[in-house]
């Protein structure tokens, strides 16, 4: 029988959680390298670091999801999500703001939507562990439904990229991801 990691000592959860964090931004950085985004993989999700994000996902630590989930479900909000978000350009619900009276989205610069790629990926690599496939970034993002919330654009560029790397591979959608940033392509 295993052991819940929120039961875990706090230097248990300290180490996993570093470790977790350490081996996302190694993927990430890897994936945006891979894409020509040399900046972005080097600077990706730094703010984990700090104290209003780290703490948290310490202590509502689990090893297989974000802590932010573990937290929302149980304060129905996360603090350290709310944080990271305002402070990371490849999340889309940063890309939210007040025009015309109401909160609508805005269309993500590209080179932001492939870190978003390059960062799901990673995501669904150091969660799943073995059980990644080239399906699980694409089966993930379809069935949390965000594409509602996105600009239509961002959601489409998204769901394309990740139907690339579902039936063509990473290695191929990266490379096609970075030509078009050469290119400086717009969607």
């Amino acid at each position: 029988m295993q052991t819940n990691p929120a039961q875990k000592s706090l230097a248990w959860r300290f180490i996993h959680h570093l470790h977790t964090i350490d081996s996302h931004r190694f993927q990430v950085m890897k994936n945006c390298f891979a894409c020509g985004l040399y900046d972005q993989g080097l600077t990706h999700d730094l703010s984990k670091y700090s104290p209003s994000e780290f703490w948290v996902s310490v202590k509502y630590f689990q090893g297989d999801k974000s802590p932010y989930m573990k937290e929302k479900q149980i304060k129905g909000y996360s603090l350290g999500w709310l944080h990271h978000k305002g402070r990371n350009r490849h999340h889309w619900e940063y890309w939210y703001d007040m025009i015309d009276g109401r909160w609508q989205p805005i269309r993500m610069p590209y080179n932001y939507v492939v870190e978003m790629v390059c960062d799901r990926v990673a995501a669904c690599k150091v969660y799943q562990k073995e059980k990644y496939t080239d399906a699980s970034p694409l089966a993930y993002y379809l069935s949390r439904n965000d594409q509602k919330y996105m600009h239509p654009e961002t959601a489409k560029a998204l769901e394309e990229a990740l139907t690339m790397i579902q039936n063509k591979g990473e290695k191929a959608t990266f490379a096609a991801l970075k030509k078009r940033i050469k290119e400086h392509y717009t969607y």
